[in-house]
């Protein structure tokens, strides 16, 4: 395998962010189809013609082993929240930068206090005719955040 083969295999490879010696669960919304209007080209910036996007969350949390947990437990971290706010996307003003909502999922994702990391890609798919999508991707980790007063 080629060296850039490696590396872009890594940035998929959780096991290269994440702490493998301890257990953790790691909770998905994937592949999360959305249309926004969002975009720094002229063509991106019209009203009537919003930006397909392809966003991906990944919650990433340390947990006791299972038996420690019942069945009756509450989850430790639900997606549900973050599928609700893409949800609301559509009708959103226009935003320049997919940087600014990538951060925004961030910091929503770091609400639930078990949430110890993310990451969080937004991609989109049909802004060049060479590329399959262009987009950004992050991976953060709660005590790297700054506190919002600051």
């Amino acid at each position: 395998m080629k060296k850039s083969e490696q590396v872009a295999r890594s940035a998929y490879d959780a096991s290269a962010l994440w702490d493998s010696a301890r257990g953790y669960m790691r909770v998905l919304l994937r592949d999360v189809e959305v249309e926004v209007r969002v975009g720094l080209h002229p063509w991106e910036k019209y009203p009537e013609r919003p930006t397909r996007l392809i966003v991906n969350v990944e919650l990433f949390a340390h947990v006791p082993p299972r038996s420690t947990l019942s069945p009756s437990d509450k989850p430790l971290i639900d997606y549900d929240d973050i599928r609700e706010e893409l949800r609301k996307w559509p009708g959103r003003p226009h935003t320049p930068l997919l940087e600014s909502l990538v951060d925004e999922l961030v910091r929503l994702a770091f609400r639930n206090p078990h949430v110890e990391a993310c990451r969080v890609s937004i991609v989109k798919p049909d802004v060049f005719n060479e590329a399959a999508g262009a987009g950004v991707e992050v991976y953060r980790l709660r005590h790297e955040l700054k506190p919002a007063s600051a």
